[in-house]
């Protein structure tokens, strides 16, 4: 069993790695999730996708940064943009920015930026279109998220519709690169392409909800919040007044419309993945285990309003493991899925309440 530890502390061995090896050590330093549902697509997507990760994994490390400055951001977005799209000057990009990043950035991160020229490598290895596809989500992604994080974000979002638009930039984007990429890999799945790309943006939003849910409390200690006022507005209370010791029924209230609002995206997600072939398993694996342990962890933020630490709300192993085995069992039948889905959800909807976007606040999100 290799040392996943050992790699990322020696970005020179790092490298020395096949490329598929390679592309698997970064994506279980960054992100355990989904170093879990990555390999359970095919062949011919694993590599597109694992790549299409730590590209959206970069632009995150460097809007996360504490030590840049947003000029410095906004500089490195655009830089990163170019790299992605031609292939080239990934080096000094990388010497430039790697001593650039704090401690606060986590270890993994720190590994990725050294190995980024290794990374672009593998992106210039794809065919033209899923190099589009990626370089298309990328410039999306760091050209909107420096909008938000320039903003005063102490109090909120001031609507649903914003926080629809960060979602997009944030996740929406993602799920557009892989319903393309998913089409590219299958004719049969390109029948639904106009479908799926629709679908694809409240999958990603809905997976987008459920983080930003979790993590109100963390956010909330370093004084961010993404929640939408003119929910919570409706619901009575005022977000500038949100602390850490927040406690108050007006706030768990628009907490449980928000949550409602989150369930409705997921019901897409599953719609979307009920469009993917029955004998695709890998993929309706992939969407379904994320699916699957989004929605848990909405049951569980649901169940206990007044928690204050997103530990308190996240999954269990055994809930991931019984997401896991219920999807093999299950996952190639949408009648069972859709029975799921609505026994696993019904309590997640808010009695008498149902939010319509009003349509004269409606933004384009792309």
């Amino acid at each position: 069993m290799r040392n996943i530890q050992t790699f990322l502390e020696d970005p020179k061995l790092l490298s020395q790695l096949a490329d598929d090896e390679f592309q698997s050590v970064l994506l279980e330093g960054v992100s355990r999730t989904f170093a879990l549902t990555i390999p359970q697509l095919p062949e011919g997507l694993y590599a597109p996708i694992a790549n299409a990760y730590l590209l959206c994994r970069i632009v995150d490390t460097i809007e996360d940064e504490v030590s840049l400055s947003p000029e410095q951001k906004k500089y490195f977005c655009s830089e990163f943009i170019d790299i992605v799209q031609s292939g080239v000057n990934s080096e000094p990009f990388a010497v430039e920015l790697a001593p650039l990043l704090s401690d606060q950035t986590i270890p993994a991160e720190h590994a990725l930026i050294h190995v980024l020229p290794r990374v672009i490598e593998i992106t210039h290895s794809f065919e033209p279109d899923q190099i589009a596809a990626l370089a298309s989500c990328v410039k999306t992604m760091a050209e909107g998220m420096p909008i938000f994080q320039a903003q005063n974000l102490h109090h909120g979002l001031a609507t649903m519709a914003d926080m629809d638009r960060y979602c997009y930039y944030v996740a929406g984007c993602v799920g557009e690169m892989l319903a393309k990429l998913f089409c590219h890999y299958s004719p049969e799945i390109a029948q639904h392409k106009a479908q799926l790309l629709t679908l694809s943006v409240a999958f990603g939003q809905g997976l987008q909800m459920t983080n930003i849910l979790k993590d109100i409390w963390d956010d909330a200690q370093r004084g961010v919040c993404w929640l939408p006022q003119d929910i919570f507005t409706e619901a009575g209370f005022d977000l500038k007044n949100l602390t850490p010791d927040t406690n108050d029924e007006h706030f768990r209230l628009g907490l449980a419309r928000v949550i409602s609002i989150a369930r409705q995206h997921l019901h897409d997600a599953l719609r979307y993945t009920q469009l993917l072939p029955a004998h695709e398993v890998g993929i309706r694996n992939f969407c379904l285990w994320a699916l699957g342990m989004a929605l848990l962890t909405l049951k569980k933020i649901k169940h206990n309003l007044n928690f204050t630490h997103s530990n308190q709300v996240k999954i269990t192993r055994n809930s991931v493991k019984a997401t896991i085995v219920t999807t093999k069992m299950i996952g190639r039948s949408n009648g069972l899925l859709s029975l799921l889905f609505d026994v696993t959800s019904r309590d997640l909807k808010t009695p008498d309440w149902h939010y319509v976007q009003p349509a004269s606040k409606a933004t384009p999100l792309f």
